[in-house]
């Protein structure tokens, strides 16, 4: 597991940290999901790496949840240290990641699907897991061989209802834009 920006944002919350600007919109939420959260998950999250570099089958592999300049590999959430998001497609993920020389780079942060294979990396995002305007779980599976990176992307359907549903029972802050922005207005329809 690698950590992300809202899990490191709701984790500087509980520390008392300099909370990051750039989340000012999602502050309610985190503090929200900090005073919830069993306060055994803090140490927890606090371990989790932001990169995990692995080599399997002479394939070099990272995963991180999403661009981060090396320099800024180390800075706190409130630096704001991850790039920005750009459009997904494969001349974008390149340049993003440019100095990168892995064969298949997994990330997520930005919730649609990402699949683009350039002539030395694969760039994989499977979508986002209960983030979408869908009842669906997309994931990828992934075999590696001496010679290739097979990606099978897939989905399962899921009733989400209750899930989304809580959202009104638990008083979720800012309810109404998640569900509308997360989860495409799907009690609504």
């Amino acid at each position: 597991m690698i950590t992300g920006n809202h899990d490191e944002a709701v984790l500087a919350l509980l520390k008392g940290e300099e909370y990051p600007f750039s989340h000012s919109h999602a502050k309610e939420h985190h503090q929200w999901i900090g005073d919830k959260m069993d306060k055994d998950f803090i140490s927890k999250l606090e371990q989790l790496p932001r990169t995990i570099n692995l080599t399997i089958e002479d394939k070099s592999i990272l995963f991180t949840h999403y661009h981060i300049e090396e320099t800024k590999l180390n800075e706190h959430i409130s630096k704001d240290p991850f790039s920005r998001i750009v459009e997904p497609g494969l001349d974008n993920l390149i340049a993003l990641f440019k100095g990168n020389k892995e064969n298949l780079i997994g990330f997520g942060h930005h919730h649609p699907l990402h699949f683009f294979e350039g002539n030395d990396t694969i760039f994989l995002n499977p979508g986002s897991l209960g983030c979408n305007s869908n009842p669906t779980a997309p994931y990828s599976i992934v075999e590696i061989e001496k010679d290739k990176i097979i990606v099978s992307l897939e989905e399962v359907s899921y009733d989400n209802t209750k899930f989304l549903e809580s959202y009104e029972l638990l008083q979720v802050p800012k309810r109404d834009f998640l569900i509308k922005v997360f989860h495409g207005n799907q009690l609504r329809q």
